[in-house]
């Protein structure tokens, strides 16, 4: 299986930082972002790697090169302005081919195995979700029985971290900005889409000051 990770956001609440850095190549615990999610996938068994990307996007493939330090084949999609998450990752379909994916946010940290995630036969996306972050306490979707749901009596957050089938994103035109959140509402309408609960670590990098309470806990671990 391929792997995506998602590194085209212009990184707006981490400002004055990634004027000059995209956000994927900010640092924690002494290396990018960006860096953490290849280890991880290296060490799942993942060989080729597709990272998206639009804002200061040369610096990306400047830093990560064709993956070769990590054992991994990256290729590269970028985008002229950002065409948001669904968008971005139909413009890649052509590098990703037309089995099963997985994708991750390039500006999340988590200590997930990437190994353990697949997709079910006849499903067109499965979810990672997480509790609520203080961030975001309403939620996104449900689980029942192993299926997403819109609704539910627990509500959990999506973590950026999904499996999906070509399929899903048939109707998007390539090159054209569009959500993710619609298609995955639509399959959910269909019941082709599941979820697990993960209840790990786990951070959304969305302002300066996580990512500096993040960079700190990970050099204490590894001191």
């Amino acid at each position: 299986m391929k792997a995506m990770i998602l590194a085209a956001g212009r990184g707006e609440r981490m400002r004055p930082l990634t004027d000059h850095t995209p956000k994927p190549l900010l640092k924690v615990g002494g290396k990018p972002l960006i860096v953490w999610h290849l280890e991880r996938l290296a060490a799942a068994g993942f060989k080729d790697i597709v990272i998206n990307h639009a804002h200061l996007g040369a610096q990306i493939e400047a830093a990560l090169g064709n993956g070769a330090p990590w054992g991994l084949s990256i290729k590269y999609s970028p985008e002229k302005t950002a065409l948001e998450t669904a968008g971005g990752i139909a413009n890649a379909l052509p590098l990703l081919g037309d089995e099963p994916f997985l994708v991750v946010n390039g500006d999340t940290f988590i200590e997930i195995d990437f190994a353990f995630l697949h997709l079910k036969i006849n499903m067109l996306a499965h979810l990672v979700l997480i509790d609520n972050p203080p961030q975001h306490l309403q939620g996104d979707f449900a689980i029942q029985d192993g299926i997403l749901k819109n609704t539910g009596i627990q509500m959990l957050t999506f973590s950026g971290v999904g499996v999906y089938h070509p399929d899903l994103f048939a109707d998007i035109v390539s090159g054209e900005p569009a959500k993710l959140a619609l298609l995955l509402r639509k399959a959910i309408d269909s019941n082709a889409a599941t979820a697990q609960y993960y209840q790990g670590v786990w951070h959304d990098i969305g302002t300066p000051e996580r990512l500096k309470n993040l960079d700190e806990s990970l050099l204490k671990q590894h001191k």
